[in-house]
């Protein structure tokens, strides 16, 4: 089992910054692909950003290609997603997910955090 914390989410002016992290703990937690999605309210959740266990490749939804950087740091079991130049339309809970591989479908992470509320105020 792995299990996974969510933190760092909050309100912010359009324009700002936030970053969050996902801290993991349990079995061999470190050689899993991490995943951030999202969900709007009204909206399914969606896919933002996915790394590999190694943290040597990464991707991105086109919404926030530029702006948002996903990153890992396996000595401390966390991974983060740095989102800059927020846009109200990023209003959502971000969680994070754990799964063999870096994809885009939620259905292929194994592991959920119980998310982490971000409000981006026009």
């Amino acid at each position: 089992q792995v299990q996974l914390v969510e933190s760092g989410g909050g309100l912010v002016q359009a324009g700002g910054s936030l970053r969050l992290s996902c801290a993991a703990s349990g079995r061999t937690s470190s050689s899993y692909a991490m995943g951030w999605f999202r969900q709007a309210p009204g909206k399914e959740r969606e896919f933002v950003a996915a790394i590999t266990w190694s943290g040597g490749s990464t991707s991105y939804v086109d919404s926030v290609k530029g702006r948002f950087t996903i990153s890992r740091d396996n000595a401390k079991n966390t991974v983060y997603l740095q989102m800059n130049s927020l846009k109200p339309e990023d209003t959502a809970v971000y969680y994070c997910a754990a799964g063999r591989l870096a994809v885009r479908n939620q259905n292929d992470y194994n592991y959920w955090g119980q998310g982490t509320q971000v409000t981006v105020s026009s």
